[in-house]
């Protein structure tokens, strides 16, 4: 990344001049002239007059296309126009010698985005641009229109690039936010539903405690009622075998027959009806 960023300043200052001195750069420039003030944003170069010839044309052209780059030296300033130099099939193999070096040098990815490769083909189309503009004017301001469109595309792709990553930030954090959320409610939900099945167990449990009480007292109801109705059973054998003996034992008179018969039948009557309720009545467990 250093080295990156050292080459980037490198080529920024190989480009607009430095502060001390010039810099290599791809494209070519003429011999640095002293001059009293800045001569940014000014047509023309010093000392070409009112001259309106071809050249005087292509090199403002060329002024424009490709400024002139100003640096200060010994507390002079000095300025740097573009050659107005026709270029030789000799300067071009130069040219491409000169980019394959500095891409070594540079230590520029191959592939993939390298601000140090995009500067040094820039670098490159700026000369190329140069030397045809010198040649034929028409196809100089072609090829500007072509790099500026070209610019102009790499950074609408910039721009479009650095939004998607400023979406996909916005967005992954808002997933993150979520999923914290989410992760809350689940922890949540979960503490719930352990404390319900706590709960669950606890009346599950008094359930069957209370069905097993129940049964148990049922049992123990059942159990008591079969004992008191064995126990009148036999009370009511034992009257009437009493009934029967004191019968036999004393046979009514003829005064008392009538009488007789009818306290026996009062009697028999009055055990009868006490046997059959106790005997229908239902048991305690039953009620419940």
């Amino acid at each position: 990344i250093n080295a990156e960023y050292m080459g980037i300043v490198q080529i920024l200052m190989a480009t607009l001049g430095g502060t001390t001195g010039p810099t290599d750069s791809l494209v070519q420039y003429s011999t640095a002239v002293p001059v009293t003030e800045s001569v940014k944003g000014k047509k023309g170069r010093p000392g070409l007059g009112s001259d309106k010839g071809k050249g005087s044309k292509a090199e403002e052209y060329l002024n424009s296309i490709l400024p002139p780059r100003e640096y200060n030296k010994d507390g002079k300033l000095f300025v740097q126009y573009v050659s107005a130099t026709p270029a030789t099939k000799a300067d071009v193999i130069t040219l491409q010698e000169n980019l394959d070096k500095k891409l070594q040098q540079m230590k520029a990815r191959e592939t993939g985005i390298c601000p140090i490769r995009e500067e040094l083909y820039a670098q490159c189309f700026d000369e190329l641009i140069r030397e045809i503009t010198i040649q034929c004017l028409e196809r100089g301001f072609l090829l500007v229109r072509v790099r500026d469109e070209l610019r102009m595309t790499i950074e609408a792709y910039q721009s479009l690039y650095e939004s998607a990553i400023a979406y996909g930030m916005r967005k992954a954090l808002l997933a993150e936010q979520k999923k914290n959320d989410m992760n809350s409610e689940i922890m949540k939900l979960e503490r719930e539903c352990a404390e319900l099945s706590k709960s669950v167990e606890g009346l599950e449990k008094s359930i069957q405690d209370m069905e097993k009480s129940f049964a148990e007292e049922c049992e123990r109801l059942d159990k008591k009622h079969k004992e008191a109705v064995e126990s009148e059973k036999l009370k009511n054998q034992q009257l009437k075998e009493d009934l029967q003996r004191l019968l036999s034992a004393q046979p009514p008179t003829s005064q008392d027959k009538g009488k007789g018969k009818k306290q026996t039948f009062q009697c028999s009557f009055s055990v009868i009806h006490q046997t059959i309720f106790q005997a229908l009545s239902p048991s305690p467990c039953t009620l419940r």
